[in-house]
């Protein structure tokens, strides 16, 4: 399968806001974002114009599609998904990108980036509900529980995740039992309950075009 294998922190700047796709560098001065706060390239420093509404619809869908790590056409096909359900496109295209295997398992803190946590998903070290899994697409339902395996648990990565979790804490519709490795999705996350600095209803207004 095809993805992204340039520098990741170009994301980043090309897009001005912290995407924490490096774990837990970024929460240190050694963010790219916090050190060259402008967009990269030869001409990254330069008076940027006034963007048209596509171009802040456009910068807003590859904002989070780079967030979650998907590619166009993974990210299109979610929102169709999104179109088919019930409620508000823009709510449930992000419900779906959360409930994701490896957006799962990057909140429950066993993993310190979303890049990183869809790696450990595809090497197998998870059980979905007590059997193994290992597609990071997969979507997660009320009550699903996701545990890290008895071979996996002493992997640096996860003990890392778990320990940047004890400070920023999970999400409130996930419930963790560090002491056994595990979590459970309480519920779909409602739209106040996904703490992301986005603006869905641009995404919505690009592909309704």
């Amino acid at each position: 399968m095809a993805r992204y294998t340039e520098a990741v922190c170009r994301l980043c700047r090309r897009e001005g806001v912290k995407m924490f796709l490096k774990g837990v560098r970024c929460y240190t001065d050694k963010c790219s974002v916090e050190r060259r706060k402008y967009a990269p390239g030869q001409h990254g420093q330069s008076a940027r114009g006034k963007l048209s509404d596509y171009g802040v619809q456009l910068r807003e869908k590859q904002k989070v599609r780079r967030m979650y790590g998907l590619l166009e056409g993974q990210f299109r096909k979610s929102y169709h998904q999104a179109v088919a359900m019930k409620g508000v496109t823009g709510a449930n295209l992000l419900q779906l990108l959360e409930l994701r295997l490896d957006n799962v398992v990057y909140r429950l803190g066993f993993a310190p980036s979303r890049p990183l946590a869809r790696q450990l998903v595809t090497h197998s070290h998870f059980l979905v509900n007590g059997r193994k899994a290992s597609i990071p697409s997969m979507i997660l339902k009320q009550g699903s529980v996701v545990e890290v395996r008895e071979s996996a648990r002493k992997i640096l990565a996860i003990a890392d995740g778990m320990a940047n979790a004890q400070h920023k804490g999970v999400p409130s519709w996930l419930a963790l039992d560090p002491a056994n490795f595990r979590g459970t999705v309480q519920h779909p996350p409602m739209r106040e309950e996904i703490d992301l600095s986005v603006q869905e209803q641009f995404i919505v207004e690009l592909y309704s075009k």
